[in-house]
């Protein structure tokens, strides 16, 4: 198998890139980014920014770091700017806005170039197999730490 060291974007200063291209299936019968499409395209990317930091979903989930846990979103505000068509290269921006306890928020901007075509405030939740929300493990929360803004970090 080759590996594709890109597949899951690239961590910069302040967060995560992902590329993503626009195919038929993400357009409605306009040819525009049906807004459901931006979810899957924001899911992607929170995933694998939290992938490259080294916190996986297989491994909290089969309880690698203690009991078995999983991120649930809470809430999501988006808010659609410019629409994305068909063949369009986007990059989704992901930041990490704050993290304390259980919370996690993350910034998502979706660009075509220097464009902001969409905007995505999320809060997600760590919860146990139960769904109880819980605190993630310390080796996590380290991992995020190194990408918390410097007046939101745990102490």
């Amino acid at each position: 198998m080759t590996d594709w060291p890109d597949l899951a974007g690239r961590l910069e200063e302040g967060g995560h890139v992902l590329p993503v291209r626009v195919y038929y299936e993400d357009t409605d019968f306009t040819g525009v980014v049906f807004h459901g499409a931006h979810v899957r395209f924001l899911e992607r990317a929170r995933s694998d920014f939290l992938r490259l930091m080294g916190i996986h979903h297989t491994d909290m989930a089969e309880g690698v770091h203690g009991a078995s846990l999983a991120f649930a979103v809470r809430g999501m505000t988006l808010d659609f700017q410019k629409p994305a068509r068909i063949d369009d290269i986007l990059e989704i921006h992901t930041s990490l806005s704050e993290f304390k306890g259980a919370r996690i928020k993350l910034d998502q901007l979706i660009y075509r170039g220097e464009e902001l075509l969409a905007s995505a405030a999320v809060t997600v939740a760590v919860i146990t197999s139960e769904g109880r929300p819980t605190r993630l493990p310390l080796v996590l929360a380290e991992k995020l730490e190194r990408y918390a803004p410097g007046e939101m970090r745990e102490e």
